[in-house]
């Protein structure tokens, strides 16, 4: 929590001792009214008092109300100042660092965690932020200086006082130490919510066509009632407290007046039972005080513990460096266009098995390179490794004749182009799809209309683009979910191809596309962007049987490393591969 807190600027900070002192004297304020009230109390005893002088003291006690409740307010806005402006710039920081990882830290937090982090969870330090500098400073100091108050007066109402504390601390101990575990497993089981929630609104289709609902609902149902039954126990236990509290400072208020009442009927007449009756309201007022602080701090226990929980979640969010990290300044490249992998191997971990082992080839400008292997071979491994989703184990990867680690993020991106199988789809629209991030010739305005439909007619999708009422106006839903796949992947492939990279690396990306649009496609891709080099992870051998080059991967190895005609002839791997999909026939004529 203080790493969090540390975080405040100088406006903040400024805020925040702005805030202590005006608590100081709020605090002063609501002590000083007990002293009013025994001055009435004293004058009400007098058989010579007038309605003037008690009206006199009555003013002031309402004034020193006022002063102290204008004095709250002015401290409850700058709390919740300081505490939107703190959350809002480290939800900013969470952002950016997520940003920043690989898939290896993306898959250590999962996506349902990281995103509980930055909204639950910071909502609860917000919570605690905006309510701490109103309560948690307020109550400690009313309850202390109320203490300093009655120190001096009987040592009978005094030990009454100690006493009534006593028991709130117990009552406090005992409550903290059932409730403040479920406090973590409240913001574990939130990430499971999220994540079976997530779940079923993704494969909500697959669930349907299964006639999955009863079981997914029974996942749900049994996640719901883990949270909440933690919620319940958790707010039974915390329900104590304010019943054991009412109870304390009413049982304090007897207990003060019966021994007020002894020491009054021992002490003398006149004079010294009306001083004494006088102590016993202000004493009261004062102990009231006392309780009232603890109230308060009570309130704060109630979401310290989740708050402790949160601050902990998201400090392992910003302390969790990323495994890949980008240099500031990019190396100048000496040839433009080339890939080449020197003996690279790598591993998921340490002590993984290698996915991949051994891989060495070389790429030239405007040359293609197809892989192809079985499911689990590690096509899509190798290709990511190049704009570096994932860092080798050993060997080099090299763009451009330089390592890949050479390069900064953003010229790096530039070179390379890539297009996953599954493409993502923002909110928004077409064009606002196809002006996403920066492009290497317009990295200073958007794409005109021109260069957009030019990509647009280059990935096939000019056709239903211009089907469409708004065309390039057209909204896209979150995801993409109101096209097809095949829809999407043409328009995830018209995106990279508007930014005019040197290397384009397709991740099974014609995989939803029919067979012609498939051969159309790659038709014009050699035709109009011959000087590009085009990496293809494909399972069809129809999408790979042109390529220059065609790698062939099994368990992470390379088998067969050669054109299509030459795997045909020496490779059996690739050769049983192409008879399990084409006629001996239409592999001679292709």
């Amino acid at each position: 929590m203080l790493k969090i807190l540390a975080k405040m600027n100088t406006k903040e900070k400024l805020l925040a001792i702005l805030s202590l002192a005006l608590i100081f004297l709020q605090v002063f304020l609501e002590l000083e009214i007990p002293d009013y009230m025994s001055e009435i109390t004293k004058l009400l005893q007098m058989p010579d008092t007038e309605t003037a002088d008690i009206l006199e003291s009555g003013l002031k006690m309402v004034g020193l109300s006022l002063a102290s409740f204008a004095t709250s307010i002015v401290v409850g806005y700058f709390a919740t100042k300081i505490a939107a402006g703190l959350t809002a710039r480290v939800r900013g920081e969470i952002f950016h660092k997520v940003m920043d990882y690989s898939a290896h830290e993306i898959n250590q937090f999962s996506v349902p965690s990281l995103v509980t982090r930055t909204t639950n969870d910071l909502t609860q330090i917000q919570m605690l932020i905006a309510m701490g500098l109103q309560v948690i400073l307020r109550g400690p100091i009313m309850s202390i200086w109320a203490i300093t108050k009655i120190s001096s007066q009987k040592w009978e109402w005094t030990l009454t006082t100690a006493v009534a504390v006593g028991i709130l601390l117990l009552m406090i101990a005992i409550v903290m130490f059932y409730a403040v575990p479920r406090f973590q497993k409240i913001q574990t089981m939130i990430d499971d919510i999220n994540g079976i929630t997530r779940e079923n609104l993704t494969g909500l289709r697959v669930i349907r066509a299964y006639n999955a609902e009863d079981y997914q609902n029974h996942q749900f149902a049994e996640a719901n009632d883990n949270l909440t039954n933690t919620n319940i126990f958790v707010g039974r236990v915390m329900g104590i407290m304010q019943p054991g509290m009412s109870l304390v400072s009413n049982g304090l208020t007897l207990a003060v007046y019966w021994t007020g009442a002894y020491l009054i009927a021992d002490a003398a007449q006149g004079m010294a039972q009306v001083n004494l009756f006088s102590q016993m309201i202000v004493f009261t007022s004062y102990a009231m005080q006392v309780i009232i602080g603890f109230l308060l701090m009570v309130m704060i226990f109630m979401i310290l513990p989740r708050a402790l929980v949160s601050a902990r979640r998201i400090n392992e969010v910003l302390d969790m460096d990323p495994s890949i990290n980008f240099v500031d300044e990019s190396v100048q490249p000496d040839e433009k266009g080339t890939i080449e992998f020197k003996d690279v191997t790598f591993k998921y971990g340490d002590d993984a098995k290698p996915a991949l082992k051994d891989i060495s080839f070389k790429l030239n400008k405007g040359e293609t390179l197809a892989i192809i292997g079985a499911t689990g071979s590690g096509k899509s491994t190798l290709i990511q490794m190049i704009p570096r989703l994932y860092d080798v184990s050993e060997g080099q990867v090299l763009v451009d004749g330089k390592n890949v680690k050479d390069f900064d993020h953003a010229s790096l991106n530039n070179i390379v182009g890539y297009i996953p199988q599954k493409p993502v789809l923002f909110s928004g629209t077409i064009r606002s799809n196809m002006n996403l991030g920066e492009s290497n010739q317009h990295q200073d305005a958007d794409l005109s209309d021109d260069a957009i439909w030019k990509a647009l007619e280059i990935a096939q999708a000019k056709d239903f683009v211009e089907g469409e009422p708004d065309q390039l106006e057209t909204k896209v839903a979150q995801g993409g979910s109101n096209f097809s796949g095949g829809q999407k992947q043409r328009l995830g492939i018209a995106r990279v191809i508007a930014r005019q990279p040197e290397v384009l690396i397709f991740d099974d990306s014609f995989s939803a596309l029919d067979y012609q649009t498939d051969k159309k496609l790659r038709g014009i891709l050699a035709e109009q962007m011959a000087d590009t080099t085009k990496i293809i992870v494909a399972q069809r051998i129809s999408t790979i049987m042109d390529a220059d080059q065609i790698i062939v991967l099994e368990r992470g190895e390379i088998v067969g490393h050669g054109t299509h005609k030459e795997l045909l002839a020496n490779n059996e791997v690739y050769k049983e591969i192409a008879y399990s999909q084409l006629s001996e026939e239409e592999l001679a004529n292709d």
